[in-house]
């Protein structure tokens, strides 16, 4: 998709519910099929979807309409599936056959694509084995379709923002941004704050993770990546490496660790505390306020400024007053939010109990990813929400800092199937 004018290097991929084919490479499955009399079509349709439906092809259409030279229509029926074996009667049911003999069909073997279409691309290659439907997505998800260039403008502007907050001097950590799309508002942002430290001296966050673990990570994102090129340390990005908390030591009393504290649980707790600053009274009101650790790893003032999407309008308090109760959000209900990496299972578990909306993020995470790398939590049917997840590629120079990249290009090369770097 392309993007307005000013983010012309930035752009935005819908993550579908599905792992992608290749229209060429679609998984099939072989049916039986028969040429019918078009006078007898709508009887054995009938009774074949009242004998056997194709429960698990719901996508393919049973008859199929060909032009003959000459101008005559040749009409085939799908009967039933075919299996392994080549003897006929071990696999049609016999009511099948019965069919069969009555209207004296000559069956023939094809085959069909196993799974709906996730796309045009995808369904104009299944059509070319057999017709199927397609049905482009319907529900109300703004982006599933495309993006506007105001909208494109939007999304680079926040992920900037998330950026920013991630880049944590020689470390690179997680971060997030929730926003609510409706007023371009800044709801709450945070970082991952599994290690906190309040020593006097500096400490890197991954300072305490183990030496197998932090190898292990470094070997996926240095792969093949030149030893000459400076990389930021992403060994504290908590949705990378879940487990790693299990393995980190305090240096004295003044630091501690938390194996909750991703960036989006961080997030979620921020704008939980909001409502409750502003909506005031309510009865579960747990007379907490939003709070910010001044001597966490990266710079407070990242996590405690706020900001709007134009730089001369501030995101107002309201401190001073307290909205009416109808008016109080329930939990992330329509909000978006921005996360440098994919999260892992648990953040994204967070994110459908919260409602979210929409989720962008930058990098994916080939080792615990939830959302497209290792699982796809938005295409689980079995949960009561799902949102629509979008993975914004960056253009290069907006990942360096002082001529250092967080990841090497092998590492988007070896870990997807498309550029996670825009080309500039």
């Amino acid at each position: 998709m392309d993007n307005c004018k000013d983010n012309v290097h930035w752009k935005i991929i819908h993550i579908p519910d599905k792992p992608p084919f290749l229209p060429h490479q679609q998984p099939t499955v072989k049916v039986y099929a028969a040429v019918i009399d078009p006078k007898h079509a709508h009887t054995l349709v009938r009774k074949l979807n009242h004998i056997l439906p194709l429960e698990d092809l719901r996508h393919i259409k049973r008859v199929r309409k060909q032009r003959l030279n000459g101008g005559s229509t040749n009409l085939s029926m799908i009967l039933c599936l075919a299996g392994e074996s080549d003897n006929r009667l071990d696999v049609i049911p016999q009511e099948v056959v019965e069919l069969i003999d009555s209207y004296q069909l000559e069956t023939f073997i094809t085959k069909v694509c196993k799974y709906v279409p996730l796309s045009k691309e995808e369904w104009e290659e299944q059509n070319k084995l057999w017709p199927t439907s397609f049905h482009p997505p319907t529900y109300n998800i703004s982006g599933i379709t495309g993006f506007s260039d105001e909208e494109s403008h939007a999304v680079s502007t926040f992920m900037k923002l998330a950026l920013d907050l991630a880049k944590c001097g020689s470390q690179m950590v997680n971060a997030a941004v929730i926003v609510d799309p409706s007023t371009n508002e800044v709801i709450a942002r945070a970082s991952d704050q599994v290690h906190s430290c309040k020593c006097s001296t500096n400490h890197d966050v991954t300072t305490s993770l183990s030496h197998a673990n932090s190898t292990q990570i470094h070997d996926n994102i240095h792969l093949n990546s030149s030893v000459t090129e400076p990389q930021l340390s992403f060994d504290g990005v908590s949705c990378l490496n879940p487990w790693g908390w299990s393995n980190l030591k305090s240096c004295d009393k003044s630091c501690s660790w938390h194996p909750l504290k991703h960036a989006a649980i961080e997030a979620i707790e921020h704008s939980a505390a909001r409502d409750r600053q502003l909506f005031p009274g309510c009865e579960h009101d747990l007379a907490e306020t939003d709070r910010v650790d001044p001597n966490l790893t990266c710079h407070s003032s990242k996590k405690q400024k706020t900001v709007s999407m134009h730089d001369d309008v501030e995101l107002q308090s309201h401190t001073n007053g307290s909205f009416s109760e109808s008016a109080r959000p329930y939990l992330c209900t329509g909000y978006d939010i921005y996360l440098i990496w994919e999260p892992c299972a648990m953040c994204a578990m967070a994110l459908v109990h919260q409602r979210v909306k929409r989720i962008f993020y930058a990098f994916p995470n080939p080792n615990a990813g939830a959302l497209g790398s290792v699982y796809r939590l938005q295409g689980e049917k079995s949960l009561n929400h799902h949102y629509a997840v979008f993975q914004v590629l960056l253009p290069e120079e907006s990942i360096y800092i002082g001529g250092i990249s967080p990841v090497s290009r092998s590492f988007y090369s070896n870990n997807t199937d498309k550029p996670l770097i825009a080309p500039l």
